[in-house]
């Protein structure tokens, strides 16, 4: 289904959520927004499958849709994994459930619906938030990473996708630039565009990758590196 939530004005705009209305719309809405995001998921499988260690757990931190699960559950193939996908969405967790029909008990995904601030993490060798960090409230974002390293095996690996701020003004203006005309290419009228940057105010908070880096390194991960970078978005891969 295209997205044509911001086409009309609305006024005043309300702050974005994850509602039934986006999630009927979201695989064209993500697709269309977010530079490089079929690669991105095409390329965590691919670290997934690389990384994963036999009998341990998969989460995927803020599922949406469970596109990066259901990614990882074909690469996978029969090995014996369990991959646990939460969001707390409940319109996002209903889609999964209703969309996932691949069946198969030696890779099962659990779709759950809860906040990621109370997920339980433990016995992981793979732990994903794609774009999801950026929507939690900044002081619960290193608390939360915590977590996700204590419930690390030795060995195993996070992957961090997140929207960028760059300090320097011009680089940060020229990346916004780029990524509204990517936009606007991909169908998007100003309107939308403007509409939607309004909704995501005081919603979206993104940081800029030193900081990402430094939590990461303060919270105990060994050594953590960008492994891709398109215009305003980068996605890290961190080792305990």
């Amino acid at each position: 289904m295209k997205d044509t939530i911001y086409r009309s004005v609305k006024n005043p705009i309300k702050p974005f959520e994850f509602n039934e209305e986006v999630a009927d719309v979201f695989p064209d809405m993500i697709l269309r927004s977010v530079p490089g995001y079929p690669l991105t998921i095409s390329m965590i499988s691919v670290m997934a499958d690389k990384y994963y260690q036999s009998g341990s757990n998969i989460y995927d931190l803020g599922c949406s849709l469970g596109t990066a699960s259901i990614a990882i559950q074909k690469v996978l193939k029969d090995r014996k994994s369990k991959i646990i996908a939460v969001d707390n969405s409940e319109a996002m967790i209903k889609s999964c459930c209703k969309n996932n029909i691949v069946e198969n008990d030696e890779n099962k995904i659990d779709f759950i619906l809860e906040d990621i601030l109370n997920t339980n993490i433990f016995n992981a060798s793979v732990v994903i938030m794609n774009f999801s960090l950026q929507f939690i409230p900044l002081e619960n974002r290193k608390k939360l990473i915590q977590r996700i390293f204590d419930g690390l095996l030795p060995g195993g690996v996070f992957i961090l996708s997140e929207k960028i701020h760059c300090d320097n003004k011009d680089e940060n203006d020229v990346m916004s630039d780029l990524h509204y005309h990517m936009k606007e290419l991909n169908g998007y009228e100003k309107l939308e565009i403007s509409s939607k940057r309004k909704s995501l105010e005081d919603v979206l908070i993104p940081e800029n990758i030193d900081n990402h880096l430094e939590r990461l390194r303060q919270v105990g991960f060994k050594d953590s590196f960008i492994w891709l970078k398109c215009f305003n978005f980068a996605s890290f891969i961190a080792f305990k």
